[in-house]
């Protein structure tokens, strides 16, 4: 279990000499320590990726189609919170260089189905396997529940309102991981 202050945390929320509708001091630290874990926890796929002329964009998409084969383009694009120019551009160049392949849907030849190919699932995994690496060395330098602590933390991190769509879509992936049809 985490460690908490929670005299310093109830200093934060509610100190005696602030103002009633004051907002409460920012929690600098941690803001500025999820600055720096996102940059250090993206970094090490950017180096592999700059390689190939590609940026997190590129390694966002490739993520989500890796481990959830056959995902729509508007699934993509919803989880992505991005335009469909910004997804048209990437999806092009991870199409066009062997890294995914777009299907018709069976039902609905107007749905873009996306897989990605050997190649794309090999390059997935190279960075995901990056990733992980940092991931397991920090849980491991905080000992027994740490994984859960983290992934309860990063859940409530998430917005309440799409807290369900991120965990199905975890879940999802997690069982609907095959090779491409």
């Amino acid at each position: 279990m985490v460690d908490l202050n929670i005299s310093a945390l109830q200093s934060r929320q509610a100190p005696a000499d602030r103002e009633p509708g004051a907002q409460p001091e920012p929690i600098w630290d941690i803001i500025e320590l999820l600055f720096f874990a996102y940059r250090d926890f993206v970094g090490d796929p950017d180096d592999a990726l700059a390689r190939f002329n590609f940026g997190r964009a590129h390694h966002r998409v490739l993520h989500f189609v890796n481990r959830n084969p056959g995902m729509k383009v508007a699934d993509l694009l919803d989880i992505l919170k991005i335009t469909k120019q910004s997804l048209g551009r990437v999806l092009k160049q991870l199409v066009d260089q062997g890294y995914i392949v777009q299907k018709e849907g069976a039902n609905d030849r107007r749905q873009r189905l996306l897989y990605a190919t050997g190649k794309g699932e090999a390059l997935a995994m190279r960075l995901a396997n990056l990733q992980t690496e940092r991931i397991s060395r920090a849980l491991a330098e905080l000992g027994p529940g740490a994984h859960e602590n983290a992934r309860q933390f990063l859940i409530a991190m998430i917005n309440v309102e799409n807290r369900s769509q991120a965990m199905k879509l975890t879940a999802r992936s997690d069982q609907k991981r095959k090779s491409i049809p």
